[in-house]
């Protein structure tokens, strides 16, 4: 028993002598003997699912929206305010988002909380402001994305990518005024994303949201004969989306051809403008 101690001890220590990266580290190290037939790691105790349950009510609790899409935002406290208005611009789009310092209650275990938001997130996003490599929590809320292979983008905002997330190429060129569509642009081809957009789009609130939303059209890449009546019924609905330049397409300089050019892109159907509706072509 010493000399498994004395083993696992040395482990330990040339892998902490190997590591390079800041917060990181190898708390305990384990040797696991095969002593035969049987489930023997479950046997020793020592394996740990890389599974956990969140109940309905946490995740109620944790995000807003049944149907939404939901993304965690993995920031530094430095940039807590810019992160809430990136999080009210991207409820736009259908999704809902985790921000640690907003959206833990103060009667809340807040380790407990940021576990299970990380636990059933659909998405993650890292946004990459300076100092961001130097917080105690961030690079192992990236390690738990990494390890759910869950999608994720990395917003440049200041920092490279590095570590895990530098297998993943970031957005470049945005900043916390327009990173909200970029990250919408990736996230757009998850079709849980897709059906929140859509979603989003059936309830849009007034025009002005109308041409916000129009700014994802061109990055969907596909759809269902069912999702592109949700949207033609929505737009012969909803009287605000219909007046929504980037929706009727009658301003394309600013605001694109509409989204008739879009539907018969994306189905084998064709639709046309007829007044201030669209129909299908016979």
């Amino acid at each position: 028993m010493k000399r498994t101690i004395a083993i696992q001890d040395k482990i330990k220590a040339d892998l902490l002598s190997m590591l390079s990266y800041q917060n990181e580290f190898v708390s305990k190290v384990s040797l696991e003997i095969d002593v035969g037939d049987g489930d023997w790691r479950k046997a020793s105790s020592l394996l740990v699912s890389g599974e956990r349950v969140v109940p309905p009510v946490a995740g109620e609790r944790i995000w807003e929206g049944r149907d939404n899409f939901r993304v965690f935002l993995s920031h530094i406290s430095q940039f807590k305010v810019e992160t809430s208005e990136l999080r009210a611009r991207l409820k736009l789009f259908g999704i809902s988002c985790f921000v640690a310092h907003k959206d833990i209650k103060p009667t809340k275990e807040w380790q407990d909380e940021i576990e299970l938001a990380l636990a059933s997130m659909d998405g993650f996003v890292a946004l990459l402001t300076e100092k961001f490599h130097e917080s105690l929590w961030t690079d192992q809320e990236v390690g738990f994305a990494f390890a759910r292979r869950v999608p994720i983008v990395a917003v440049k905002l200041g920092k490279d990518p590095y570590g895990f997330i530098g297998k993943f190429q970031a957005l470049t060129g945005s900043d916390w005024n327009t990173c909200d569509i970029e990250i919408v642009k990736l996230f757009i081809k998850n079709d849980r994303m897709l059906s929140a957009y859509i979603r989003a789009v059936c309830e849009c609130p007034n025009w002005d949201a109308g041409n916000i939303l129009a700014k994802a059209l061109p990055f969907i890449e596909k759809l269902t004969d069912n999702q592109i009546d949700q949207i033609v019924t929505a737009f012969n609905d909803n009287s605000e989306l219909r007046g929504s330049f980037g929706f009727n397409g009658t301003k394309p300089s600013g605001y694109g051809n509409g989204l008739v050019p879009h539907l018969n892109r994306l189905g084998v159907r064709q639709f046309r403008q007829s007044g201030i509706f669209i129909e299908e072509v016979s």
